[in-house]
């Protein structure tokens, strides 16, 4: 059975069909060629609805659209040029620190994309930016969001790993933060190559002292989340409703921008993301029915207990599947599929199932600023209004960089201790 579901699968994706409808389309093969009763897809796509903790995904969403929809792009902008403008290349700097502040509102690489990019990268050109380089260091620092709590990539993994979300979000917070002085690293030395100019905030301190202590209280949301999930106050999903309290009164008592027309297009987007990111979900959970009926995760772990004789070869090995994925899944649908299979693998060498997730969500990120499936790519490029040949040629230095991070937290465990 598995053999047909995996043929139809990939037969669907090289006609573009959706990542969803792909999977259904291979298991609905699989079962019919099996002989077995289709009412199998319905019964397993209800199952992954009825999870308590995957409340969590569209309340983090709604959190973060409340929280971008009014003034705190600005103030996030302001506090970045306040940091790194006097660098070198200063408004590619603010691009990578935005995406650090904004990761812990909105924990969407696509949302930071989307955000940032189209605040940032005009400016950038105007600035003398290259068009390529603009776009590359937006689709290339807006990844650095699924790392930084709350993460949704990371709660993706914790539901379908059985493994602590908390600890994930912990464990995040410096593979993030790695990720992003690398970034900042590679900007300021080719601004420097390419002589790029500082971009300091007008007015430097002075002008943004009366904007600090409304800045602040969005800035503290990653705090907010963190701080209570650590103390065990609350679950995820529990912080995740009162995040969008927090976002409903931070936004409505200090910025004073709050209408019913953002609240209603914080809630349309919530949907539209909720409904996709769920339907992958869905379609993921009959797949995974497949698979587990057919023994495929532990035949898989046998056989690479059998083939490779090291750790450190079995976690290479991992990762290089996840690259050649990443290229042509989306990071949640690829999360789903492979996160069940490669903790059964992990805990053949002892592979802390932490560390895997963090190994998981840094080496698919790339995914998205890289063709084929390259979301990020994509939507910065579009932005920029230049070739994708372009952009893939200025984010050289960047892949880099992510492959640097990325066999650190696979080989240095320590990195991921929570």
């Amino acid at each position: 059975m598995t053999a047909p579901l995996i043929w139809i699968f990939f037969l669907l994706l090289a006609f573009s069909v959706p990542v969803a409808h792909a999977m259904l389309g291979g298991v609905a093969a699989a079962l019919f060629l099996e002989g077995r009763p289709m009412a199998v897809i319905v019964q397993r796509l209800y199952t992954p609805t009825q999870s308590f903790p995957m409340l969590a995904i569209p309340f983090f969403i709604m959190a973060g659209s409340l929280m971008m929809s009014g003034k705190f792009g600005v103030y996030l902008v302001n506090i970045a040029r306040l940091l790194v403008g006097n660098f070198k290349g200063g408004m590619g700097q603010v691009s990578i620190i935005g995406s650090v502040m904004f990761g812990g509102v909105s924990g969407s690489a696509v949302a930071d994309a989307s955000a940032l990019g189209n605040a940032l990268i005009p400016v950038q050109q105007k600035e003398g930016y290259p068009s390529g380089f603009a776009a590359a260091i937006n689709s290339a620092s807006s990844t650095v969001s699924v790392l930084i709590p709350p993460s949704i990539p990371l709660i993706l993994y914790g539901l379908v790993s059985n493994v602590s979300i908390v600890d994930l979000f912990v464990a995040g917070i410096l593979p993030g933060l790695m990720l992003g002085i690398g970034m900042f690293t590679t900007v300021w030395f080719v601004a420097h190559r390419q002589n790029l100019p500082r971009s300091p905030l007008a007015g430097g301190f002075a002008a943004f002292r009366s904007q600090i202590f409304t800045a602040i209280p969005a800035l503290l949301m990653p705090v907010f989340v963190i701080g209570t999930l650590r103390f065990g106050i609350a679950t995820p999903t529990e912080v995740s409703v009162m995040a969008v309290a927090y976002a409903l009164l931070v936004s409505g008592l200090v910025y004073r921008d709050l209408n019913w027309r953002g609240i209603w297009d914080a809630a349309v987007e919530t949907a539209m993301m909720t409904g996709a990111v769920m339907f992958i979900i869905m379609a993921s959970s009959t797949i995974q029915w497949v698979l587990t009926a057919e023994r495929v995760p532990q035949e898989l772990a046998t056989w690479v207990a059998a083939t490779f004789s090291e750790p450190w070869m079995v976690i290479l090995a991992l990762n290089l599947v996840m690259i050649v994925v990443g290229a042509f899944l989306d990071l949640p649908a690829a999360v789903l599929l492979l996160g069940p299979l490669f903790v059964t693998i992990g805990q053949t060498i002892g592979l802390d199932p932490v560390q895997l997730g963090l190994m998981m969500v840094v080496n698919l990120s790339v995914g998205l600023y890289t063709p084929t499936k390259g979301t990020t790519l994509f939507i910065s490029t579009a932005i920029a209004r230049c070739r994708i040949g372009e952009t893939v040629r200025a984010l050289l230095p960047f892949y880099l960089v992510a492959l640097g991070v990325l066999l650190l937290i696979s080989f240095v465990p320590a990195l991921t201790l929570y």
